[in-house]
């Protein structure tokens, strides 16, 4: 006789965490760009929600230069953008910031 495998159900803040968190189906876009002899790595970030706590505003998908280990924020992104708009915009703020 077989007796039944009791369900064991997950209880405590552990449970309440692995219901609540959702995963985003946000696609990270990258573009390496040569400028001026050198080579600038841009990256997409999904949207970011305010935090009122330390007076930080919200904003929508970005893309940003990654250097160092840091990203700096350059301009949002836009759904459906072709990637020669994409590559044309990045260079144009590369030419604002005084990059050559």
């Amino acid at each position: 006789m077989l007796l039944p495998v009791p369900r064991v159900f997950p209880t405590g803040p552990a449970a309440s965490l692995s219901t609540s968190l959702a995963v985003s189906a946000y696609k990270n876009q990258q573009r390496r760009l040569s400028f001026g002899h050198r080579e600038f790595h841009f990256v997409t970030y999904e949207a970011k929600p305010a935090n009122v706590k330390r007076g930080e505003e919200g904003s929508g998908p970005m893309w940003y230069l990654m250097r160092a280990g840091k990203r700096w924020p350059v301009m949002p992104e836009v759904p459906g953008q072709v990637d020669t708009e994409i590559t044309q915009a990045l260079t144009r703020w590369l030419k604002e910031q005084g990059i050559s």
